[in-house]
């Protein structure tokens, strides 16, 4: 819709629109004409509307016309809106519209101000070496992090809103020149087609991006530090921040990512190696572990050592419930102490972590509800389980599907369904990225940085699993004798 040239016409429809007490309708003279200011009380820097604004109003008077008007004003946000929807828009992201009677558009001025949180260090992503900054919930300061770390004009953001009600601004970050442009454009409509009330959180969006609606993986990256994602972004994926979210999401993705940590890049190859190696033993652990003991105790006694077979029996005397279901109700109470803790307050947490754990867990083994070898395999699975934090909730659901089908079939079930979960990752694949890349397929060019994390004259080039430009990232000079 037009903007009026009308300034009554234009106050009427906005006391319509925005029947709203927090919104302030100023009234004052334009030179020779009457003017609106519009502003979201809450929202705007009041100290900058009185130097950019009204400071310059006082020195225009007598006739003016759409140039005076214009160049009366020095702010380094200013931009003429003709429409009502973009001039609405404007003014419920923070900003000040000026209209003008005779005009048929608005000066809208980008002086937005609201309380942020400071730059710190992400709980989920903490290190001992490296950059401590995290992401926050403000687009603009987000924006600038990457900035200023790729100070290259090639680093290209494209500014889209989403959601109906939210209107909430969404920021799609790659590097030019690296990233494939199909990618790009293929993420832009599927982010400019997605319908829904409001965007609250980047978790939204990966809902929407993900290519495959009941994926048990996830299909889209995340982290919360910008030393991360300008990693990511350099090896050809594609960012995406969402306003009031510090979690910024990246594509494509691969299932090897949560095997690296931060610290990786700042600590020696051999570490770092060992490190991953640590996470992937844990993870098989954490999954198989629970139910390769319910199977032997079911259906395959032999496979226990004799000595440990003997200790076994020995302390399921008086037992009341099945393996099987000693370890679901053991397993459960686990997941209860889990929820708990991270629910209540943080040093309320904390004692019910450690009574639950100590003393709940002594007092059950004691009681005779559950056994002791019980207690100690689920407890060594949910701390192996948390050495990939972004996949715990994932894999939660597979240890508990490989433990009913222990229960069920035993070790043979174990193995067919083993066989099925290699089968669904090899052929999972997003956005023409295979999910278990560089392994399924076989990419040997990419093992460099996967389990094993090679020195950085074996890095010399970008991953070939993701599709991307540019492959060369270092270029090392020998030295002539």
């Amino acid at each position: 819709m037009q903007i009026f040239s009308s300034i009554v016409d234009n106050e009427n429809y906005l006391n319509d629109t925005l029947s709203s007490d927090d919104i302030t309708l100023l009234k004052l003279p334009v030179g020779d004409k009457d003017g609106i200011l519009v502003f979201v009380n809450d929202l705007i820097d009041k100290n900058a509307v009185g130097e950019l604004i009204l400071r310059p109003l006082s020195k225009v008077s007598g006739v003016i016309n759409e140039k005076d008007l214009e160049s009366a004003f020095f702010s380094p946000e200013k931009a003429k809106v003709l429409t009502m929807e973009k001039a609405i828009e404007d003014l419920l992201l923070g900003n000040a519209l000026l209209f003008t009677d005779g005009f048929d558009f608005c000066l809208s001025f980008g002086l937005k101000h609201f309380e942020i949180r400071s730059i710190t260090e992400p709980p989920t992503s903490t290190v001992l070496k490296g950059p401590r900054e995290g992401f926050v919930e403000c687009l603009p300061i987000n924006v600038s992090l990457m900035r200023r770390r790729l100070k290259t004009p090639d680093l290209t953001f494209e500014n889209l809103t989403v959601g109906r009600y939210s209107k909430t601004p969404v920021a799609l970050c790659y590097v030019k020149g690296i990233a494939d442009e199909k990618l790009v454009k293929k993420i832009k409509d599927k982010l400019n087609s997605i319908d829904i009330d409001a965007i609250l959180d980047s978790s939204y969006l990966s809902k929407f991006l993900g290519e495959h609606e009941f994926s048990l993986f996830k299909q889209v990256g995340n982290t919360e530090k910008p030393d991360i994602l300008a990693g990511k972004i350099l090896e050809g994926r594609v960012a995406i921040f969402v306003d009031g979210s510090p979690i910024a999401l990246s594509i494509p993705y691969l299932l090897v990512e949560d095997f690296q940590s931060p610290s990786d890049y700042y600590n020696s190859s051999y570490s770092a190696t060992m490190s991953r190696i640590i996470r992937l033993l844990s993870v098989i652990l954490a999954l198989f572990l629970p139910s390769f003991f319910v199977a032997s105790e079911l259906f395959h006694l032999q496979l226990i050592p004799l000595s440990f077979l003997l200790t076994i029996v020995n302390s399921i005397k008086g037992i009341p419930l099945s393996p099987s279901y000693e370890m679901f109700f053991t397993l459960l109470i686990f997941e209860i102490l889990n929820e708990a803790s991270v629910r209540m307050p943080k040093y309320v947490g904390m004692v019910v972590s450690i009574v639950g754990g100590l003393v709940l867990g002594e007092t059950a083994v004691n009681a005779g509800i559950i056994s002791a070898p019980t207690l100690m395999i689920i407890a060594l699975s949910g701390i192996c389980l948390y050495t990939i934090p972004e996949l715990e909730q994932t894999f939660s659901v597979i240890r508990l599907l490989f433990l009913i089908v222990a229960g069920c079939a035993g070790g043979y079930g174990i193995i067919i369904g083993i066989a099925i979960f290699f089968i669904y990752l090899i052929s999972f694949e997003n956005y023409g990225t295979p999910l278990c890349a560089p392994f399924a397929p076989l990419i040997k060019s990419d093992l460099k940085d996967s389990v094993y994390k090679g020195f950085l004259s074996e890095l010399q080039f970008r991953p070939t699993s993701l599709k991307n430009k540019n492959k060369r990232r270092i270029k090392i000079k020998k030295e002539k004798n």
